[in-house]
C-alpha cells in the first residue's frame, strides 16, 4: 500500500510536458487608437472597417495562399501607456467561421476614447503579448495605427528598437485625416514620424489615410500584404526617413499645451 501511495505521488509531481505551440504563418497584432483625438463616429468606423476586412474575399484569399493557410491575430485598442484594452485574444483565423467570429468581437465593443497616446507603449504590449501566446508564426508582425505621434510613456524608437530585437516587424497606418491635422495634438507629416520614429524591420510598410472613406480600403490592402508576407512596395508617402526627424516631437507639444493651459 504505501509503496502504491509513493508512485502515485511521483506521478503527480512530474511535470506534464509542455503544450507544442500552434504554427501559423504569420503572428499579427492589430493595435488600433483609441486616444480622446479620436471622435465616437470614427471609433466605430474603425471598428466597422477592420470587421469589413477581416470577412473580405481578399483576406481569407491571403490566409488561404499561405504556407500553412492559417494564422493568429489578436485585436487590442489603445491610448495611453497604461491604457491598453484587449478586444479580441490571441485567435486562429483558417476559416470564414473563424473571420466571422472576430468580427463579431470587434463590433460588439463600445468603449470610448481614453487619454493620452503612447505608441511605445502598444508596442511593448504587442511585443509582450506575441512572446506569451500559443502560437508559433513563421512572421511575427505588430500593426499599429494612430492619428497623433507618441506623448506618453518611453521613447518610442527605444520602444521600437527593442521590439524590433526580437525579431518582430512593425508595419504602420498613420491617420492624416484633415480633424487629425487640425487637432491640438497632431503634426502635418505623420507619415513621416511613422517612417522614421515607428516602423520597421523586414518588409516593413505604412499605409497613410487621408480620407476616412478611404480607410476600410487601406486596412483591407495593408492586412493582405501582412498575411501573405510579400515584399512591400514603395508607398507615396513611404519616403526614405530623414535621419534628423525629430522623434521626441509629441512629448514636446504635449509639454507645449500644458505650459499654455497652466498659464495664469
Amino acid at each position: 500500500m504505501r509503496r502504491l501511495l509513493a508512485l502515485c505521488l511521483a506521478c503527480l509531481a512530474t511535470p506534464l510536458p509542455a503544450q507544442t505551440p500552434v504554427e501559423v504563418d504569420v503572428e499579427l497584432v492589430l493595435a488600433v487608437d483609441v486616444s480622446r483625438s479620436m471622435q465616437p463616429a470614427e471609433l466605430e468606423l474603425q471598428r466597422r472597417g477592420y470587421a469589413t476586412a477581416l470577412t473580405s474575399d481578399a483576406v481569407l484569399g491571403a490566409v488561404g495562399r499561405g504556407l500553412l493557410g492559417r494564422v493568429a491575430i489578436t485585436y487590442v485598442e489603445w491610448a495611453g501607456s497604461r491604457s491598453q484594452r484587449v478586444i479580441v485574444p490571441w485567435t486562429l483565423l483558417e476559416t470564414a467561421e473563424d473571420a466571422e467570429w472576430i468580427a463579431a468581437q470587434i463590433l460588439t465593443q463600445s468603449g470610448g476614447a481614453m487619454r493620452r497616446t503612447s505608441i511605445s507603449g502598444a508596442l511593448e504590449l504587442g511585443a509582450q503579448s506575441i512572446d506569451a501566446n500559443e502560437f508559433q508564426g513563421l512572421r511575427r508582425v505588430i500593426d499599429i495605427s494612430g492619428d497623433g505621434p507618441n506623448n506618453a510613456g518611453r521613447a518610442v524608437d527605444a520602444a521600437r528598437d527593442r521590439v524590433l530585437a526580437q525579431g518582430i516587424t512593425i508595419n504602420g497606418l498613420p491617420l492624416m485625416t484633415r480633424d487629425a491635422l487640425l487637432a491640438r495634438w497632431g503634426i502635418p507629416d505623420l507619415d513621416a514620424y511613422y517612417a522614421a520614429c515607428v516602423i520597421g524591420g523586414p518588409g516593413a510598410f505604412l499605409i497613410p489615410v487621408t480620407r476616412w472613406e478611404d480607410f476600410g480600403d487601406a486596412v483591407r490592402r495593408k492586412l493582405v500584404m501582412e498575411i501573405v508576407g510579400a515584399p512591400a512596395r514603395l508607398l507615396p508617402a513611404q519616403m526614405p526617413a530623414h535621419p534628423d526627424y525629430n522623434c521626441r516631437i509629441g512629448e514636446e507639444i504635449w509639454q507645449r499645451n500644458m505650459d499654455i493651459f497652466m498659464e495664469p
